[in-house]
């Protein structure tokens, strides 16, 4: 499933030099024996969408070529998720978002790897939960609201003309959807 969650943060167009200087990174973790992606994600509560996305190429689409001393980007500035959800057995998009007080749209805002079925979640996975209970309008690099929800979904907000945060092309991470 990691390789998933890598092609989406590859094609997506996401961080690609941020993993290179560990200056630029707001923490990083130092790979150990025995540690892969999920592992690491769910420990040092990074998600796994956001190692492999500051860490492309680094980490290939399998994470199956961690090295023991290799250290790896966590976050950089303003794209730092630190809260993570690691999901369990049975969970299901609706599950998760309704035990945290908010709805399908804000996960899948926050989780851009999930398909609106949320059909390629997984166990082990750390997910982005957002304790927002309301979500920003829809952009262009963020998927679409899934078609049935545990909640209704959020009325869309009007985002200012011509405005412009330096990261339009970044993807939607958490810390800019929280607001």
């Amino acid at each position: 499933m990691f390789s998933r969650l890598f092609t989406i943060a590859v094609v997506a167009g996401s961080i690609t030099s941020s993993w290179a200087a560990a200056s630029s990174c707001t923490r990083t973790y130092t790979v150990k024996a025995g540690d892969y992606c999920d592992k690491i994600s769910d420990a040092q509560k990074v998600p796994t969408f956001q190692l492999a996305a500051v860490n492309s190429p680094a980490i290939n689409s399998g994470c199956t070529n961690l090295m023991p001393g290799q250290e790896l980007c966590l976050g950089t500035p303003g794209e730092d998720c630190t809260d993570t959800y690691t999901v369990i057995a049975d969970d299901t998009c609706e599950a998760i978002a309704a035990a945290r007080g908010f709805n399908t749209t804000i996960l899948h805002l926050n989780n851009p790897q999930l398909t609106e079925q949320c059909d390629n979640l997984y166990i082990g996975e750390a997910a982005t939960p957002a304790p927002s209970s309301s979500a920003p309008a829809p952009s262009s690099s963020a998927p679409a609201a899934p078609a049935s929800s545990s909640a209704p979904a959020p009325a869309a907000t009007n985002a200012p003309a011509g405005g412009d945060d330096d990261d339009d092309d970044d993807l939607p991470f958490c810390d800019e959807l929280e607001q």
